[in-house]
């Protein structure tokens, strides 16, 4: 009888964990269900015949010293500090559209691709710009909303003092590169905006003020030459 007492108050005080172990199994479960659904969306629309799979993590993510290990698996993945930061699906794709970017890239160039993906570690300017862009045309391919990667890079990267001596753009010039090439090429998102009374892309109309004032004598003047963003 006393052990039967025992063992009914041992199974009584491991509910609460097993409760909370299923629900972090079915939490995550559902997370990784969406980032499959919309990642593969956005592969199968650009029509990328590279294999990439999606791994939702709930870790934090480390700082990486080396060469970046998913670029040779060709694995993307989404760690929970990040994903938290992507409250729609056009942002959960704007995420994915730009890792994915990022990891096409590691197909391209000599020695099956590990040059171009040392160079991708290494934060070229010109390629985190490039693959900005080619993150824009993957969500409008596959029809998500575009203006949602200025809406996620605004709320997830930081903006530094000087990029003078880093191997990566100022948060705001990427915005202005971003938002420019959107312009350009696909006008017909500024004009019919729905993210106008979003407020995280007040803040970027807020911040970008100076920059958009650059954007529009550039288009006013019809000039071709490159704007010095700040």
């Amino acid at each position: 009888m006393r052990l039967f007492l025992i063992l009914a108050i041992i199974a009584i005080l491991n509910l609460p964990v097993m409760a909370i172990d299923n629900y972090t199994l079915e939490n995550e479960n559902r997370i990784q269900t969406l980032i499959d659904n919309i990642g593969t969306n956005i592969l199968n629309k650009n029509k990328i015949d590279k294999r990439i799979i999606f791994t939702y993590d709930d870790k934090h993510k480390k700082k990486l010293l080396s060469t970046d290990k998913r670029l040779s698996k060709r694995q993307i993945i989404v760690y929970k500090d990040l994903y938290k930061s992507a409250q729609t699906d056009d942002e959960v794709a704007a995420m994915l559209s730009r890792e994915i970017s990022t990891v096409v890239k590691s197909y391209s160039g000599i020695w099956g691709g590990r040059l171009d993906s040392i160079q991708v570690t290494l934060g070229s300017k010109k390629f985190e710009i490039a693959a900005d862009k080619r993150a824009v045309d993957y969500m409008v391919n596959a029809n998500y909303n575009p203006l949602s990667l200025i809406i996620f890079i605004n709320k997830t990267c930081p903006q530094k003092r000087s990029d003078r001596f880093s191997r990566h753009n100022l948060t705001s010039k990427r915005l202005a590169r971003i938002y420019e090439y959107i312009t350009y090429k696909y006008p017909e998102y500024l004009a019919d905006n729905e993210f106008l009374n979003n407020k995280y892309y007040q803040n970027f109309l807020l911040t970008s003020i100076e920059n958009r004032k650059k954007l529009k004598e550039k288009i006013k003047y019809n000039s071709t030459e490159e704007i010095d963003y700040e």
